[in-house]
């Protein structure tokens, strides 16, 4: 039940129509001190329109206000404070979850609206580095949330599969590289074939013509030229797998840049009949003045297409095919003006579903304070940091619990989902410092925290010898603590909401660590397994709570084990 809901009634009943529902709703807070009440409601607006103290307001609503919801209502100051009713609410909140299980908090606000989310998007001929983990990561979450409320998302891999960066890649191959080394080790072949193309170029800026002219070629398709990509290309992409297999990610399309190849052509030819392609020093522009941004280049002088006419053709493509109610681009801050001029050359166009493209930005992982970098060879690899986040997982369980079974996949759960909800709890337009050894903790505000609650449940439920099955009446809980954990849980379906509708991954990891922080504050406090008329209330609760974490972590692309 919406107890927020029934208190904004009630306060519409008192108040009568000087404040609308949406107002009243807005206005509620959740006092920081459980002695003031579980909600409060500030009357300061209210003081022009009664001409009276906030504080003799706050005295008078309360006469009015029906009474028998709540276990007390108070003013203190000009706020007046809600007293939920314990007893009713802990059953309602207990017999929800043991109910409904894995779907608690499932809602259809999406009417199955499609969601295609732009992520991951790694470069071909590139190893995946720690700059990839936050785009594939966040869209991930970012996906289970909005299928959670309905949707339907769509996960697209706008793999980095076409650019000049390719004819700079066949010309290093061809003057540096051995067939035989490429294929025995792929990625950092190709990687170091890269690195070292930008420091020849920087004494001998003539590369970067030959560059230039090989991805010509590979336009006009050269046959030499498409050999060499679709050879980096496939070892690339069986490269990559490795690290979503790690991640358990999975995508519904690898439609990269390269698809939208023979999908330009129309678009150029809709900017032209539109009037609003502008030929500048030989190049084609689409001026974004009265956007206040800078020209969008449509067409460089020597014919080449660019990245933004292929993100025009993506977007139209995924319209006709998708027919989306938002389009979402999880891609890093640093591309913001290029998604506001997509944005701009596609409302110009005229199409005004443009609006539903929402560019989801991030922050950056440095590595001593430093970007991560490619082009200089400065990079974390993302499978070396998985593997040795597993490996450092698994000597913490040699440690600590020696006879557990499925060590190898206890530590792979717990160490992965360790890098991942490091990077998901971080608002995700903040950059943050990578350092392996804080993330794979077992205590503090880590995954391996979260898993410990959880796995911690269930052994409370394996001793106690409970299922739901023979579990009697949920009883009800009036205790302090375990207050504090039925009202998290209550809240759980609002988290999944927000967490959504703000892009934001870290509102369901911090929710967890604060579910997991009462929950254990709550076991500390009280004998669980305590032969006494509370017993099977209690564990109901340890349930709900087993329920809960589970679910928020799998929103976040996170497997919780049952032991650790």
């Amino acid at each position: 039940m919406d107890y927020k809901k029934q208190i904004v009634e009630d306060l519409q009943q008192a108040i009568g129509d000087v404040l609308s529902f949406e107002e009243i709703y807005n206005f509620l807070e959740v006092p920081k001190m459980s002695v003031h009440g579980d909600y409060a409601f500030p009357t300061f607006s209210l003081a022009k329109v009664y001409r009276k103290a906030p504080n003799m307001i706050a005295e008078e609503l309360i006469g009015k206000l029906e009474q028998s919801h709540y276990d007390n209502i108070v003013a203190v100051g000009g706020y007046i404070n809600f007293f939920l009713k314990k007893e009713v609410v802990s059953q309602e909140v207990l017999t929800t979850i043991i109910s409904e299980k894995e779907h608690y908090g499932e809602d259809t606000i999406g009417k199955k609206n499609n969601i295609p989310i732009d992520m991951s998007s790694p470069n071909i001929a590139k190893p995946m580095s720690m700059g990839h983990l936050r785009s594939t990561v966040i869209g991930n979450s970012l996906a289970e949330l909005s299928k959670k409320i309905g949707y339907n998302p769509i996960k697209i891999n706008y793999l980095g599969d076409w650019g000049t960066q390719f004819g700079k890649l066949i010309v290093a191959f061809k003057k540096w590289g051995s067939e035989e080394a490429v294929r025995e080790n792929p990625i950092s072949e190709l990687l170091k074939l890269y690195v070292q193309f930008h420091e020849e170029a920087e004494n001998d800026p003539t590369l970067e013509d030959e560059g230039r002219a090989w991805f010509r070629k590979l336009e006009e398709d050269d046959p030499e030229a498409v050999r060499l990509w679709t050879w980096f290309r496939g070892e690339s992409l069986s490269e990559f797998q490795k690290v979503y297999d790690m991640l358990g990610v999975t995508f519904d399309s690898y439609n990269g840049e390269a698809f939208f190849n023979d999908k330009m052509e129309p678009v150029i030819k809709e900017l032209e009949d539109k009037n609003l392609l502008v030929s500048d020093q030989g190049a084609d522009i689409v001026s974004l003045e009265k956007y206040d941004l800078n020209p969008a280049l449509i067409r460089k002088s020597d014919g080449a297409t660019l990245y933004m006419t292929r993100d025009l053709a993506a977007a139209n493509y995924r319209i006709d095919n998708y027919n989306f109610a938002e389009a979402l681009y999880v891609v890093g801050n640093e591309q913001s003006i290029h998604f506001k001029q997509l944005k701009a050359v596609l409302k110009e166009m005229g199409h005004d579903w443009s609006d539903n493209i929402k560019h989801v930005p991030f922050g950056l992982i440095t590595s001593g304070g430093k970007k991560l970098s490619t082009r200089k060879g400065n990079v974390i690899l993302l499978e070396e940091v998985l593997n040795e986040a597993i490996s450092s997982t698994k000597k913490q369980i040699e440690e600590k619990n020696p006879t557990l079974e499925n060590k190898d996949e206890v530590a792979h759960q717990v160490g992965v989902g360790a890098i991942i909800f490091h990077d998901l709890k971080n608002d995700r337009m903040n950059s943050f410092d990578f350092n392996l050894d804080e993330l794979i903790q077992f205590e503090g505000e880590t995954g391996p925290y979260v898993q410990y609650t959880r796995s911690r449940c269930v052994s409370i439920l394996t001793k106690a010898n409970w299922n739901q099955e023979n579990s009697k009446a949920v009883g009800s809980l009036t205790d302090n603590e375990s207050w504090e954990v039925i009202k998290a849980l209550d809240n759980f379906p609002n988290k999944i909401k927000e967490a959504y509708q703000k892009y934001e991954p870290s509102v369901m990891a911090k929710y967890l660590l604060d579910l997991a922080q009462k929950f254990n504050k709550y076991y500390s406090k009280h004998k669980i397994l305590a032969e006494d008329i509370e017993k099977e209330a209690r564990l109901n609760l340890v349930y709900s709570v087993s329920v809960v974490i589970k679910e928020g972590l799998r929103l976040l692309g996170i497997q919780s084990p049952d032991m650790m």
